[in-house]
């Protein structure tokens, strides 16, 4: 994958947090922390919007249309 370079600007207790994190657990890089921090904070905001959306979601509705489908005989089925 290609990378690119951010700035990212944080204050001295949270880089010496980091710092050690590195270092305790023999991590390459703060980059690559912070990369994946980055990128399992993303993956949390879309699953919590997926979430959110099915919530919106009708169980009655989606059942009955989910039912519907079903019930059609496969020489029904619309081709495509």
């Amino acid at each position: 994958m290609r990378t690119m370079k951010v700035a990212v600007t944080m204050d001295r207790r949270t880089l010496a947090k980091l710092d050690q994190l590195v270092k305790n657990r023999g991590l390459p890089s703060r980059s690559s922390v912070v990369q994946e921090a980055v990128e399992e904070k993303l993956a949390r905001m879309n699953r919590n919007r997926l979430a959110r959306e099915s919530a919106k979601l009708d169980p009655k509705f989606e059942k009955a249309m989910a039912e519907e489908g079903l019930s059609l005989d496969l020489d029904q089925w619309p081709e495509y």
